[in-house]
């Protein structure tokens, strides 16, 4: 069966959850692609943080097609090698112990907040309480949604779940306040760096000081590392620039290069908290999506990746500073700000125009937090890459605020 057509206009037939910007991809190599019109697109999306290996990796997509010729699902009635191979992996880049498989970053981040509740009851707390944050993320099923914190997305959908508390970023006087004599509190909950609240990073003081709490409280620390892992910052997880280890580790998007995959790795404190029949799943952990883990994980290494990621991004976020140096000053521009090759470029006013305005102009960008330009692209691209983002975005910015002002 042929490709269907492109269509501009909107499906009647697929539901309108999204703002589409009016392209259809056909095709990638590298850092770029290319829509059905042949018209090309440098990519500084990266499927949203997940295309790590940027498009038609030359030793992932035979990889792939050896695994598709096997196996792609079984289900987990049955061992599943690459499990095992992938897990290990993950404890030794971690410092941590066992490793759960899911589909989707909300999946993982759903098994967290089980675990959370499950160590709450395990120690005889009826109603136990998880700590989160101002302009979270963490997913869009009921118990995601209520964990995080944007009253846009949460409109319309409650009762949303009880049981959260919610506290600012990078203050412990808040955090020691919001729990203070709480015997219900069981974990504290976060991103490392925040993706779709606007890239706001915990500083690393705090997370420290964090992880010395949840010991001093037993508690958990569960940091969601499902945007900012994967080697995007320049180390294997985020939260590792603060010299800590989590007790819980929700991980997705780049594992896979692509394919779905998410995983929740755990330490010794809350590694075996699930039990047969606590937890399950029909397509996590499945022959296709472990062969896509171990080979990035593989590609990754061998191309030193992690590197890559903090000398390009390094260069990427400069370039940007000296760029719009003027509207910096003027305030037009507030902060250029992030780690690695996950950046983002927060305006004085909404710039949601900006994406389609990129995608005319050949790049492929994201707004969130209404005022954010992100910046999430693959792992693997170069300095004179950066440059181009930088060539293309940075005069669209310009003519953004001038039409503002």
């Amino acid at each position: 069966m042929s490709a269907a057509p492109f269509i501009e206009a909107a499906s009647p037939h697929v539901m309108n959850t999204y703002g589409r910007v009016p392209i259809a991809l056909s095709h990638g190599q590298g850092c770029r692609v290319w829509d059905v019109n042949g018209k090309q697109y440098l990519d500084a999306l990266g499927g949203i943080a997940v295309n790590t290996l940027g498009h038609n990796h030359p030793q992932l997509v035979p990889a792939l097609q050896d695994q598709l010729s096997k196996l792609i699902h079984t289900s987990n009635y049955y061992h599943i090698p690459n499990q095992e191979v992938l897990a290990k992996k993950l404890v030794e880049l971690s410092g941590m112990s066992n490793v759960f498989f899911c589909s989707t970053g909300l999946e993982a981040n759903e098994a967290a907040l089980k675990l959370a509740r499950k160590f709450g009851h395990d120690k005889g707390i009826e109603r136990p309480e998880i700590v989160v944050y101002e302009k979270a993320f963490h997913g869009r099923s009921i118990a995601t949604l209520s964990a995080t914190g944007n009253p846009k997305i949460q409109a319309g959908f409650g009762p949303l779940v009880e049981g959260f508390i919610r506290v600012p970023l990078n203050n412990m006087d808040s955090l020691r306040a919001a729990t203070l004599n709480n015997p219900n509190v069981v974990a504290v909950f976060f991103e490392a760096i925040q993706g779709e609240g606007g890239v706001h990073a915990m500083h690393l003081d705090y997370l420290q000081a964090v992880r010395q709490l949840c010991d001093e409280r037993d508690w958990l620390l569960m940091i969601d590392e499902v945007q900012c892992g994967m080697g995007r910052t320049g180390k294997w997880f985020a939260h590792q620039w603060a010299g800590i280890t989590p007790d819980v580790m929700p991980l997705a998007k780049g594992l896979g290069s692509g394919v779905p995959i998410g995983a929740v790795v755990a330490g010794p404190k809350a590694a075996n908290i699930f039990q047969v029949g606590n937890h399950g799943t029909t397509f996590g952990g499945n022959p296709l999506a472990m062969r896509a883990g171990v080979e990035t994980i593989r590609i990754m290494e061998e191309e030193g990746l992690l590197a890559n990621a903090a000398q390009v991004g390094a260069h990427l976020a400069g370039a940007l500073a000296q760029a719009l140096k003027t509207e910096l000053a003027a305030g037009s521009v507030k902060e250029i700000r992030g780690q690695g090759l996950m950046l983002g470029v927060e305006l004085a006013k909404p710039c949601a125009a900006l994406v389609g305005q990129c995608a005319s102009n050949g790049l492929l960008i994201s707004v969130t937090a209404d005022s954010v330009i992100r910046l999430v692209p693959p792992l693997i691209l170069s300095r004179a890459e950066a440059d181009e983002i930088v060539g293309i975005l940075c005069p669209l910015i310009k003519k953004h605020i001038a039409e503002q002002a």
